[in-house]
């Protein structure tokens, strides 16, 4: 004699617990942060990404600095220039001035922790380049001093600040805000807007990635970017002489 299965019972929905409902809490505010930031940031990634393609396509290279989690975002979008981000091809000139520990410490020891990515600029920089600037606070001594360097020599100045950094959105040629009270949601909408950044690049210039080609320009035969010679800034006059510390 033949048994018929009773239909299984679906398991019963667990409750959420109180640390699942404060991650459910927490991933809920970051959601809104990124909705608010699509409605108001799209303008100013667009004009990023112009800024640096007509930095690139002349030679140009792009620079990042940052303190903390911000230096982390420095290295993290510059290795997404200069190895890859979506496609394989040829890579973007583009440097963290976040990498060097035996600058930031001689720098800092000898001239003061305000000058630790100033002072390599000086050194790097050209007219045209594009400095991304990135300061959560806009309080940042050293990523300011590095801005006063990049407009001293030319350079397109890219800074990354939330609310709390409107003095220093104001002195930079393009302002990515974050419309955020919290400082984790401002460095989140950092990462967004440097990956949007990044993808608009990298289409512009090679043709593939998300939304078909977009392809722009001719990539040169060694780095796939302009290689057009550009004429040396004139330094920044050199701080006085200070006594070397030890």
């Amino acid at each position: 004699m033949s048994r018929t299965r009773s239909p299984r019972r679906k398991p019963r929905a667990r409750a959420a617990g109180p640390m699942e409902r404060q991650a459910q809490a927490i991933l809920a505010e970051a959601s809104r942060t990124l909705e608010r930031l699509q409605r108001r940031g799209a303008s100013a990634v667009a004009a990023a990404a112009e800024a640096m393609l007509a930095s690139v396509e002349n030679g140009g290279t792009i620079f990042f600095c940052g303190n903390g989690g911000s230096a982390a975002d420095a290295q993290h979008l510059s290795t997404e220039l200069a190895g890859r981000y979506l496609i394989d091809r040829p890579p973007i000139p583009a440097v963290a001035l976040t990498t060097n520990t035996s600058a930031l410490t001689a720098i800092g020891n000898d001239y003061g922790f305000a000058d630790t990515f100033a002072r390599q600029l000086e050194g790097l920089g050209s007219p045209g380049d594009v400095l991304f600037a990135i300061t959560t606070s806009g309080r940042s001594a050293n990523v300011s001093r590095a801005v006063d360097v990049a407009q001293a020599l030319g350079m397109v100045v890219i800074g990354l600040t939330g609310p709390a950094g409107a003095r220093f959105a104001a002195r930079c040629d393009i302002a990515l805000i974050t419309p955020a009270a919290s400082t984790p949601h401002v460095q989140e909408g950092h990462i967004v807007m440097g990956h949007a950044v990044c993808e608009l690049v990298e289409r512009a210039l090679f043709g593939q990635g998300r939304g078909g080609p977009a392809k722009r320009g001719t990539p040169s035969a060694r780095t796939g970017v302009g290689t057009k010679a550009r004429p040396r800034a004139r330094r920044p006059a050199a701080a006085a002489s200070r006594k070397r510390r030890t």
